[in-house]
């Protein structure tokens, strides 16, 4: 992850702009089924300016020092399409997404622009939770020939699961910011009260088995 200012700065920022929400009394379902006491959306703050700018110069600052030796950056549909456009256009580097399944129509894509065989690449995403996803993806990626070095992202939940795919995939994971950061920003900047604080604790632990 990034430096502990970096990731304080963005989970304010995260905050801020509501692109997260935390609701440990009224829990949100997330599609896999899990009970949660927070949302993220990250593309929320692609509508302000600063934030927008901050985010995309600190994620090529990350590829630049992780992944320096990257020639082609990749967005993982929907939500790191945008981010990895952004960061793309500031590195001067080549730019595709890439879908979660082949198009039913026209070409038949899944990804998306020139990915030439051998390329080093780098996928952008906006959010990990259990990296499933963002794994298909890479594996879309390398199944037409290129070479994925790495991976970066906004936030990640954490998930010791998330770690375990990335590890077994080989693909090497900076992100951002993380759960951590955004609670203790959350408790610093009044978004949530102490009281909550064992239950965001409690869901962090066991999110798969937590509110049933």
């Amino acid at each position: 992850m990034q430096s502990t200012t970096t990731a304080h700065q963005v989970a304010s920022f995260l905050l801020e702009t509501e692109a997260v929400k935390l609701r440990p009394d009224q829990p949100f379902k997330w599609s896999s089924g899990w009970n949660s006491p927070i949302y993220c959306d990250n593309r929320v703050t692609l509508s302000f300016p600063y934030i927008r700018s901050y985010i995309k110069q600190q994620l090529a600052e990350s590829i630049k020092t992780h992944f320096p030796e990257a020639d082609a950056i990749a967005g993982v549909a929907t939500a790191g399409i945008a981010q990895g456009a952004l960061v793309a256009d500031l590195l001067e580097m080549p730019f595709l997404y890439v879908r979660p399944e082949p198009k039913k129509h026209g070409m038949g894509n899944q990804i998306e622009g020139r990915l030439l065989e051998g390329q080093k690449v780098v996928l952008v995403e906006d959010l990990i939770s259990t990296g499933g996803s963002s794994l298909k993806a890479a594996e879309a990626v390398k199944a037409a020939g290129a070479d994925v070095i790495g991976m970066a992202a906004i936030f990640t939940y954490g998930f010791a699961l998330a770690q375990e795919n990335f590890n077994k995939a080989g693909i090497p994971l900076h992100c951002l910011s993380d759960y951590n950061a955004l609670v203790e920003a959350a408790a610093e900047h009044g978004y949530i009260a102490a009281s909550a604080m064992d239950t965001l604790a409690d869901w962090r632990r066991s999110p798969e088995t937590w509110g049933i």
